[in-house]
C-alpha cells in the first residue's frame, strides 16, 4: 500500500531493509510523519523538503501541544522528524536539517506508586493465606519484594545458597550479573528456614532456587505478577498492583524514613544516584506538609 506523502517512501525503505526495523516501529514512524506532513499541507501548502524549516516544524509542535498530547509522545514525534531529516542529509536531498534549532519538552516525570505503610501491616497481619505450601510460597515471595526491593527476575533466580543466616543478609544477582548484599529481618530469616523445611518434602523440588511451585518447578513470572496483583488488590486501591510497585514501597519507605539515598541507591542496584532521587518525593512532600502547618509565615 503506497504511502500518503511519497517523499517518505525511500526512507521507511531504508528503515525496513537496511535498519530492518520491525513492522510496529515502521508503523509508528509512518504515523509520526503522515501526521507531520498533513499538517504542513493543511496549513502551508506544497512544501519542497529544502524549504522544511525549524519554524514549520515548532508549528506543528505547538499544535500537538494544543491538542493535549503528552511531552513523551511529542518528544517520540521529534525523534521520527530528527531520523527522517538525517536521512535527508546523507542522501543528499537536503543541505541542513530544520531539528537543529527544534528543542524537545522535558518529560513529565511520573512519581512511583507504592504502598501506603497502614496497607503493608494489612496485608501481612491481616490477609489470609491459603493454608498450603503454594500460599506460603506465595507469602514468602511477596515478603522478599517488600522487606528487599529486588526486581522480579531477582526474586525468581534467588538461589538458596543466597541465604546467609549468619550475618543475616541475601545475596542477589542483579541487572548485568552484578551480585549485591541485602540485610534481612532476623523474622524473615525464620520465615525463609521454615519455608526451606517444607520445601524438602516436595518431591523433585528444584535446589538451586529458593522459590518453587507446588510442583517444584521455577515460578513463572506471569504467576508471580498474578498472584501479587490479587494479594494487593485486597488492601490497596492504587492502579498498579505489580512486583515492581514493592520495589517502589521498600524504597518510598526507606527513603520516608530518613534512609540516606546512598543507601537506598546501594539497596536497589542502581547504577546511578539519579534513578533512585525519583524516591525523595515522599521526603519532600513530609517536608512541605511540615513547613506549612509549622512554620508562621508559611
Amino acid at each position: 500500500m503506497p504511502v500518503a506523502h511519497p517523499q517518505l517512501q525511500s526512507f521507511l525503505d531504508y528503515l525496513k531493509f537496511e535498519k530492518r526495523y520491525s513492522r510496529h516501529t515502521l508503523v509508528s514512524y509512518e504515523n509520526d510523519l503522515t501526521g507531520f506532513f498533513d499538517f504542513l499541507e493543511l496549513q502551508f501548502g506544497s512544501v519542497a523538503l529544502p524549504e522544511i524549516t525549524h519554524t514549520f516544524v515548532r508549528s506543528w509542535l505547538a499544535a500537538l501541544k494544543d491538542g493535549g498530547l503528552t511531552a513523551k509522545s511529542i518528544n517520540r514525534k521529534i525523534s521520527a522528524l530528527r531520523s527522517f531529516f538525517k536521512y535527508q542529509l546523507k542522501t543528499g536531498a537536503v543541505a541542513q536539517s530544520p531539528m537543529g534549532r527544534v528543542v524537545a519538552p522535558k518529560n513529565e516525570k511520573r512519581l512511583p506508586q507504592f504502598v501506603a505503610d497502614k496497607d503493608i501491616d494489612t496485608l501481612f497481619s491481616y490477609v489470609e493465606f491459603p493454608d498450603t505450601f503454594r500460599g506460603r510460597t506465595e507469602r514468602l515471595a511477596l515478603l522478599l519484594l517488600y522487606q528487599t526491593g529486588m526486581r522480579l527476575a531477582e526474586l525468581i533466580g534467588l538461589r538458596e545458597s543466597a541465604v546467609n543466616a549468619s550475618n543475616g543478609s541475601l545475596k542477589v544477582l542483579g541487572k548485568g550479573n552484578k551480585e549485591r548484599i541485602i540485610p534481612v529481618s532476623d523474622t524473615l530469616l525464620a520465615e525463609i528456614k521454615t519455608y526451606l523445611i517444607e520445601k524438602a518434602t516436595v518431591a523433585g523440588a528444584d535446589r538451586t532456587v529458593l522459590l518453587v511451585s507446588e510442583k517444584g518447578k521455577l515460578l513463572a513470572p506471569r504467576s508471580v505478577y498474578t498472584f501479587v496483583k490479587k494479594y494487593l488488590s485486597l488492601v490497596t486501591t492504587i492502579e498498579k498492583r505489580s512486583p515492581h510497585v514493592l520495589r517502589h514501597t521498600f524504597a518510598t519507605h526507606l527513603t520516608g524514613a530518613g534512609a540516606e539515598l546512598n543507601a537506598v541507591k546501594e539497596l536497589l542496584g542502581h547504577s546511578s544516584l539519579a534513578a533512585t532521587q525519583v524516591y525523595t518525593h515522599n521526603t519532600i512532600e513530609k517536608l512541605k506538609n511540615i513547613h506549612k502547618n509549622f512554620h508562621p509565615k508559611a
